[in-house]
Order: structure tokens, then C-alpha cells, then sequence
């Protein structure tokens, strides 16, 4: 990317954040390589599991969302809110027009092929409350109002998430005259995820804050620990990449053209959801930071739900495992890449009254 944002932006990036598009494309090249090179280390990865949960994954996670979570001023919520021209959009383009999208996508695109269909179809279900968290910050959106939207979508998700696998997966199929089929999964399993990838890191932020704050006073902790923790977001981001490769490694490699099928879908959902709901925050009024994280909340999808609900009701060496899989393979580079879109298209913004004009400390996007 060039250009005047660009030229703004760059300047005000630690190292590490400049050259982040090389860690990430070394990390994936890291992950598969291990895959191919080390017999049975997707195997052994797969196994060291908690209760059904990846140890791997969720501590790569927790180590990458902690410091953003911790970044959050809590006592600034209340304006997000009470802003509906964020929360309303955000209820409609997650639980309304994405899961339709992928539907009408894995339909489309894989009429011949109901496994990885159906994978696709649960992806679609899974919004994102995770990964989003660290793409948002490094876009430049609104920490608070990610947070929100993040828990927000945690609690539709509980609520939500079995209900409308059973529409899309069977209701909807039947009325049109498609392929049924049925999916087996309980509140539990969607809770479990909720509170592992997201209760915790919030959490350990909240009280991070709030006990850094009243130790030291804020000035301190966002000049002085924030700095020293920031870093650690990319650590743990570059780590989940790699364990997420590694896992699939081989499946990638025997199976290219299959994935190849599957990320076709993904990819136009990836850009339609992301680049519309960009647009519909501009035109709601939002200012750059809002609906950047308008766009980043719509377009992710929560992997670790949909992979283990695919694994849990169809196995692990399904099709719709597969599916579920290589979701996270591309939307990463994807939403990667749309990290610097999102910062060129602050051209098309109204300048914020209050930016930040003091450099970002070094190892995090923003301070």
C-alpha cells in the first residue's frame, strides 16, 4: 500500500508493526513446513486438548488478546453503548446478513460438495471473538467499541448459535428444496468457547487496569506497562498461526485442489462482508475508528467454535472439519492484508477533532 495514508500512518508503527505482513507470511510458511517435515506433529498437537479445546490454540489466543483487552478503558463504554448507529448494524450484519451470505456462498459455489458445504455454513455461523480483537487494534479502530461488539456478539452467540445452525442447515435447505442436514451441538459448547477465549483475556485486562490505574494512576500505565506489554498480542498472534499451519499442514498439501474450492467462497465472503459494512458505517455517520471496527467485527468468524462443533459432530477427518479449517488459513492473510485498506481509507473519513498526534510506542499499533 502507498499513498498519503500511507506516508502518515508508517511513520507512527513500531518496527514490528511495519513489518508485520513478513512475520505473518513466515509464520504460515513456518506452521506448514513443520507440518510436512515433522511426522505426527499435527497428530500430537491435535491431542493436547482441555476438555475438547485446543491447549495449543487457546493459549496462543489468550497471550495475543490480553494485551489488547488490557489496552481498554472500561470506564469509557458507556458512549459505545449508547451508540445505535454502531450496535444496530453490527446485531444485523453478524446475525442476519452474514450467516445468509455464507449460506447463499456454500451454495453457490459447492452445490457438489455437502461436506465442505456444510463446514462453510457453520463458519458463517461462528462470529468472530477473538482474532478480531488484534486486527481492529492494528487497523486503527475504536478499542471500546470492539469490546463491546466482541461481547455483544459472545452473548448471541450463547444464545443464538444452535438455533440457527438447525435454520440454515435444515429449515431453510427443506423450504428451498435442498440437502438437509442435521447438527448436534449444545449451549455448553458454545459457552465453553465464550469463556475461554474471551472471559479470560477480559478479565485479566479489566483487572490489569483497574489495578495498574489505582497503583500508579493512568498516565503510568498507559506510557509506561502498556509499552511493555503490548508486544506480546503479535507473539501470541504469530504463535496461533503457526500451531493453526502446523495442524493442517498435511491436509493442505494432499488436498489443494479441495482447498482451493473451499477458500474461493471465503474469500468473497471475507471482502463483501468487510468492504459493505465499511460502507455502511461511513454512511451511518460512524466516524474511521467505529467503522473500521464495524467492518473487522462483521467480517471475522470465531474458528475455534466452528472447528470444534464440526469435529464434535461430523469427526475430525470429515469434510466439514476441513472446511472449518481452512477457514482461519484465509482469512488471516485476508483480514491482514484489509488491516492496511482500513488505514488508507481513513482518507475518507472526517479527521477525528481529537486524533492522537504522539508516536506509538514501540511493539503496538496504537497506543
Amino acid at each position: 500500500m502507498t499513498g498519503p495514508a500511507t506516508a502518515r500512518v508508517a511513520p507512527r508503527l513500531s518496527f514490528l508493526d511495519r513489518c508485520l505482513p513478513v512475520w505473518i507470511l513466515a509464520a504460515m510458511g513456518a506452521g506448514l513446513g513443520l507440518g510436512r517435515l515433522v511426522p505426527g506433529l499435527g497428530d500430537g498437537l491435535a491431542k493436547v486438548t482441555v476438555t475438547g479445546v485446543s491447549l495449543p490454540i487457546a493459549l496462543g489466543l489468550l497471550v495475543m488478546m490480553y494485551p489488547v483487552l488490557a489496552k481498554v478503558r472500561y470506564d469509557h463504554l458507556g458512549t459505545v453503548t449508547r451508540d445505535h448507529r454502531l450496535l444496530t448494524p453490527s446485531l444485523l450484519l453478524n446475525w442476519v446478513l452474514g450467516p445468509a451470505m455464507m449460506f447463499a456462498l456454500a451454495w453457490l459455489f459447492l452445490p457438489d460438495l455437502p461436506e465442505y458445504r456444510t463446514g462453510l455454513v457453520i463458519v458463517g455461523l461462528a462470529r468472530c471473538i477473538a482474532m478480531v480483537i488484534i486486527w481492529n487494534d492494528l487497523a486503527g479502530g475504536d478499542r471500546e467499541a470492539a469490546a463491546v461488539l466482541v461481547a455483544l456478539n459472545s452473548v448471541f452467540q450463547v444464545i443464538a448459535f444452535a438455533g440457527l445452525g438447525w435454520f440454515y442447515l435444515s429449515v431453510l435447505p427443506g423450504w428451498l428444496g435442498l440437502d438437509q442436514t442435521a447438527l448436534d451441538v449444545s449451549v455448553w459448547e458454545i459457552a465453553r468457547s465464550v469463556l475461554i477465549f474471551l472471559g479470560i483475556p477480559l478479565l485479566a485486562g479489566y483487572l490489569t487496569r483497574r489495578l495498574g490505574e489505582k497503583a500508579k494512576g493512568r498516565s503510568w500505565y498507559e506510557a509506561t506497562l502498556i509499552p511493555r506489554i503490548g508486544p506480546f498480542a503479535l507473539y501470541g498472534l504469530l504463535f496461533t498461526i503457526v500451531v493453526l499451519f502446523a495442524l493442517q499442514g498435511d491436509a493442505i498439501a494432499s488436498q489443494p485442489l479441495d482447498v482451493a474450492r473451499i477458500a474461493l467462497p471465503l474469500l468473497v465472503y471475507f471482502a463483501l462482508m468487510w468492504a459493505g459494512s465499511m460502507a455502511l458505517g461511513r454512511a451511518a455517520g460512524l466516524d474511521h475508528p467505529r467503522a473500521t471496527t464495524l467492518a473487522f467485527t462483521a467480517a471475522g468468524n470465531n474458528f475455534e467454535l466452528a472447528i470444534a462443533v464440526a469435529i464434535a459432530t461430523f469427526g475430525a477427518s470429515s469434510g466439514q472439519a476441513l472446511a472449518g479449517v481452512v477457514g482461519p488459513l484465509i482469512e488471516v492473510p485476508v483480514l491482514m492484508g484489509l488491516v492496511y485498506v482500513a488505514l488508507a481509507a481513513r482518507r475518507f473519513f472526517p479527521p477525528l477533532a481529537d486524533a492522537p498526534s504522539a508516536p506509538v510506542p514501540e511493539g503496538s499499533a496504537r497506543a
